[in-house]
C-alpha cells in the first residue's frame, strides 16, 4: 500500500505542474477554475448563434497583418466598434488606432493573452497571428514559435474560458501528394513548408480540442486572398496583390512565379463574409471543423491579360523565384468547397473580371488623389 500511495502522490504532482518549475502547456497547470480535463467530451460551447441583443465580444490576434484590419472593420459594422478589439505586437498607424479598440497582445505570453480575454469579456477569438509561407521558410525557428507555440496558448485560453475560436488555415496545408484539381476537404496533406505543417497542426489540434474538451473550434482553408487596402504579407500568392500596385504606379510588373502557375484565389470581401458566416452558423449545421472555401483559380498570365484590358500599356515580365515556385507547385489548383456550400450555404460573389475591376478602381482612385495633392 505505501507503494500505491507513493504512486498516487507522483501522479498528483505531475498533474499539478512540471518538476523543473518551467511553464508547461498542460491545461490543468493553467486552470484557476474548473479544469478542462473535467469538461465532458460532448460539451458544446455557444451552440446557438448570437442574437442581436447578445453580441459577441471579439478579439483578433495578429490584427495588423493582411486580413486583420479588414476583418475588424467588417465585424465592427456588424457588432459595434467597441465590441471588436484588434491586437498585435506592433504599434498601429493612427488611422487604425482611431478606428476602434487596439491593444498590445503577444500570443507567446500566455498570461498577457489570458488577462486580455478576462478583462475584456471576450467570447469570440479570431487567431490571425502567423508567419506566412515564404517568410516562414526564411525563419523556421520564429515560425515554429509563432505558428505552433502561439497556437497552443490560444487553444488553452479558448477552452479555459469557453470561447468560440476561429483559426484560418490555407491551401498551404496541402502538399505535392495531395489531389490538386480539385482538392477535397479530407485527403492526404503532407505539406513541405513550416507554414503548411503548422496549419495542419492547427487543424488537427482544433479538432482534437473540440472532441476532447468541447471547444467550439471553426476553421476555413483560405485560398490566396487579394486585398485592395493592405500590403502583401510574404506569401506565395502575394504576386496577385502586388501586380495591382505596380500596374497603376509603373505600368509594369515582374512576377516571381511561372506564367502558367494556376492557384486558387479569393477577393477579401468574400473571405471576410465566409469567415463571419461560418462563425455564425449553428453548431448542428457543421459536419466538420475545417472547411475548404473557393472562388476562382487563375494563372499570372491570365491575371495580366485581365489587367491589360483596363491598362493597355501594362507589361508583365517573369523572374521566377525557385523557392516560391516550388511551394506553389505543391499547392492545389482548385479547392472543392462543396461541403461548405451544402452545410452553411457558402457562395462567393467575385470572379476574376469583378476582382480586377474592383482592385484597379481602388488603386486608380488613390493614384489620382495623390497626383492632385
Amino acid at each position: 500500500m505505501p507503494a500505491v500511495r507513493m504512486l498516487q502522490h507522483v501522479v498528483g504532482q505531475l498533474l499539478l505542474g512540471p518538476a523543473c518549475g518551467c511553464r508547461t502547456s498542460a491545461l490543468p497547470a493553467r486552470s484557476l477554475g474548473a479544469s478542462p480535463w473535467q469538461i465532458p467530451a460532448n460539451a458544446n460551447f455557444h451552440s446557438a448563434s448570437f442574437s442581436e441583443t447578445d453580441r459577441p465580444r471579439v478579439l483578433i490576434t495578429g490584427g495588423l497583418g493582411q486580413l486583420g484590419v479588414g476583418l475588424a472593420n467588417f465585424l465592427r459594422k456588424r457588432f459595434g466598434k467597441d465590441n471588436v478589439i484588434l491586437s498585435d505586437i506592433r504599434k498601429p498607424p493612427d488611422h487604425i488606432f482611431q478606428s476602434g479598440p487596439c491593444i498590445y497582445s503577444d500570443i507567446l505570453d500566455y498570461k498577457n493573452l489570458r488577462e486580455i480575454v478576462v478583462n475584456n469579456g471576450i467570447t469570440w477569438l479570431f487567431h490571425y497571428s502567423a508567419l506566412l509561407s515564404a517568410v516562414g521558410e526564411a525563419n523556421v525557428s520564429l515560425a515554429k514559435a509563432v505558428n505552433i507555440t502561439g497556437l497552443h496558448n490560444v487553444l488553452d485560453v479558448a477552452v479555459e474560458h469557453g470561447l468560440r475560436l476561429f483559426v484560418p488555415s490555407t491551401i498551404g496545408a496541402f502538399g505535392p501528394t495531395s489531389p490538386r484539381d480539385p482538392t477535397p476537404d479530407l485527403c492526404v496533406q503532407r505539406p513541405r513548408t513550416i507554414y503548411g505543417v503548422s496549419k495542419v497542426h492547427a487543424e488537427l489540434m482544433g479538432e482534437y480540442y473540440h472532441y476532447r474538451y468541447g471547444l467550439d473550434f471553426r476553421c476555413l482553408r483560405y485560398p490566396g486572398i487579394i486585398s485592395a487596402d493592405s500590403q502583401p504579407g510574404g506569401g506565395t500568392t502575394d504576386y496577385a496583390v502586388q501586380i495591382f500596385h505596380d500596374a497603376v504606379k509603373n505600368g509594369k510588373f515582374e512576377c516571381n512565379l511561372k506564367p502558367s502557375t494556376r492557384l486558387p484565389m479569393m477577393y477579401i470581401d468574400d473571405c471576410l463574409r465566409a469567415t463571419l458566416e461560418v462563425m455564425e452558423a449553428p453548431a448542428e449545421s457543421l459536419s466538420m471543423r475545417t472547411y475548404n472555401i473557393n472562388a476562382m483559380s487563375f494563372t499570372p498570365e491570365e491575371l495580366a491579360q485581365e489587367v491589360h484590358k483596363h491598362i493597355p500599356e501594362f507589361q508583365i515580365t517573369y523572374n521566377v523565384d525557385s523557392a516560391r515556385q516550388a511551394i506553389a507547385d505543391g499547392w492545389p489548383v482548385s479547392l472543392d468547397d462543396s461541403n461548405a456550400r451544402k452545410d452553411w450555404k457558402w457562395k462567393h460573389d467575385f470572379d476574376l473580371p469583378e476582382l480586377v475591376t474592383t482592385m484597379l478602381n481602388f488603386h486608380g482612385s488613390d493614384t489620382r488623389i495623390a497626383q492632385a495633392n
